[in-house]
Order: structure tokens, then C-alpha cells, then sequence
């Protein structure tokens, strides 16, 4: 049995999540305690009609403090029984929950007795602490449509194959603030800038004449061979200890030349030796370009 644990702060899309992994046959089940995980997954298995091999639960700060503290162990204790157990997490910047919970004038589970919606998400944080520590894969919501998180639990997910590694590489802008949840963050801003060739400027790392320009500088090869080295030397490691994610972010000042090419330039160079190496860009397509 394959089991996805689907946790994080609310009004992050966890609702949104399970509803993908229903239309992708999970057997799903939402709020449930987790000292009942064992149980479901007792019963589920009892079932003589039809055998299900997919579950999927939600589990989130309307838990127990003690059961929330004891899901990693519970995890472990899963995997041990060689049930494929996964524990997603998703998170949002406060600014963009209280947005949400503003323009759907839902109540947070914790605002009850005059808690300020900003302190209910503080104290949901800190009550989830145990779980986004033990997350196998945090995805970050902040600047996500429901859709797109619905391609990143299809594609990082529901494709991956058991036993294999899922490897993201993401280009993104400093001036938009790092993406949560990566594992390896590698800056390219000491790196020529095709932004400051007027021509250059209106295209993205994924043009013909911006990947020319970065090939041609001896520092972005000599950057591109340190990183593809120092992957190349530790995915091994993350294999030997059963991850099942890595995302790897890439970022420049802008997040539309430098770090897209870098990002598509490594994973073509990854996808040789790996199956499941997928990319995104976080600023192509949300920030206009100037092309004068």
C-alpha cells in the first residue's frame, strides 16, 4: 500500500490536494486523528470486495498536540511495515493566509475566544512544527494557483515511481524572496547578466541568443560544472537514505535569465544518469519583461 500524508497550515490547499489525489484514485480520508491512521489503514486493508492500494489523509492542527508530536515516529513505524509512506507538508506566507481566509471569510480552526486571525496562524505554526520538520516534500503555496499545485502533486507524486528519487530544480528571483522547502539553494547573481545587453533584455534563459550569451562566459561554465559536480556526488546519498525528494533551487536577481538556463542546463545534463528530473520557473510568466 502507498500511504500520502497531506499536512500544513490552513488555507494552504490541503483541501485542494486531497481532492487531487481522490481524482487520482486514492482512497482519501480528511481530518483524521493520527492516532487513528493505524486503524484506517487496518480497515482499508481488511476490505475482501476491493483491494485498495492507494490512501491518501489529512491530517492538521485540529489534531492533538501529542499525536501531531508522534507522527514522525508513526511514519518510521509504517515504512518498517513496508507500507510506502509519504508525508506531504504545505505552507503559505502569512500575508497571503490572511489574504485567503480574508476574501473567503472562512474561520481558522484556531481563532476561537478573540484570537487575531494572525496569531491563530502563528500558534498553528509552531503547533506543526514536528510535522514540517519530518515532511518528506514542502510545497509552498504562497504564489501557486490551486491548478499548478494540482501539476506539482501529479508530476512529483502520483509519477514518481517507488524507490526512485523525484528531483526538482527551480530558477527563481531574490527580489520575490527564496522558495520555501529546498534542500540545496545556489545563487547566480555574481554571474554576467544578460539584463544589462539591451537586447537580452525582453528574453528569458530559455532564447537561443541568452543561452549563447551565458555559454560564452567562462564564469557561468565554471558555475555550471561546480553544481552539476557537487549534485552528481550527493543524489547517491540521498538514494542510500530512501529520500524521495530533492529540489534543488537556482535563483538570480530577477529569476528570468541567469537561473533559467542554469535550471534547464543542469537538468538536461541530470536526466542522462536520473528518470525523475523535473523543472520550474517561479518568475517566467508572473513579472512582465522590459524590452527597452
Amino acid at each position: 500500500m502507498r500511504l500520502i500524508i497531506v499536512s500544513g497550515l490552513s488555507g494552504s490547499g490541503k483541501s485542494v490536494a486531497l481532492h487531487v489525489l481522490e481524482d487520482l484514485g486514492y482512497y482519501c480520508i480528511d481530518n483524521l486523528p493520527a492516532a487513528l491512521i493505524k486503524a484506517a489503514i487496518d480497515e482499508v486493508a481488511s476490505r475482501s470486495d476491493d483491494a485498495i492500494n492507494l490512501m491518501a489523509v489529512g491530517i492538521d492542527a485540529r489534531n492533538r498536540q501529542e499525536g501531531l508530536e508522534s507522527l514522525p515516529a508513526l511514519v518510521a513505524e509504517l515504512q518498517d511495515q513496508d507500507i510506502q509512506t509519504e508525508l506531504l507538508y504545505l505552507q503559505s506566507s502569512d500575508d497571503i493566509l490572511l489574504q485567503r481566509y480574508s476574501e473567503s471569510r472562512r474561520r481558522h480552526p484556531l481563532a476561537e475566544h478573540g484570537t487575531a486571525l494572525r496569531a491563530a496562524i502563528a500558534e498553528e505554526r509552531e503547533m506543526l512544527s514536528p510535522v514540517v520538520n519530518a515532511a518528506d516534500l514542502i510545497i509552498d503555496t504562497s504564489r501557486t494557483s490551486v491548478y499548478e499545485l494540482g501539476d506539482a502533486i501529479r508530476e512529483r507524486i502520483d509519477r514518481r515511481r517507488m524507490g526512485t528519487l523525484s528531483i526538482l530544480i527551480e530558477s527563481f528571483g531574490f527580489k520575490y524572496g527564496m522558495p520555501a522547502g529546498a534542500d540545496f539553494v545556489f545563487d547566480m547573481r555574481s554571474l554576467p547578466n544578460p539584463y544589462w545587453t539591451l537586447e537580452l533584455r525582453g528574453l528569458t534563459g530559455r532564447d537561443k541568443e541568452v543561452t549563447e550569451f551565458l555559454d560564452a562566459q567562462e564564469s557561468f561554465l565554471g558555475m555550471y560544472d561546480d553544481i552539476l559536480g557537487f549534485l552528481q556526488r550527493w543524489i547517491p546519498h540521498y538514494k542510500s537514505v530512501h529520500r524521495n525528494y530533492l529540489t534543488v533551487a537556482i535563483g538570480c536577481t530577477g529569476g528570468q535569465h541567469r537561473s533559467v538556463y542554469m535550471t534547464e542546463k543542469l537538468a538536461a545534463a541530470l536526466r542522462a544518469s536520473h528518470d525523475a528530473v523535473l523543472t520550474r520557473h517561479n518568475e517566467l510568466g508572473r513579472h512582465p519583461l522590459s524590452k527597452t
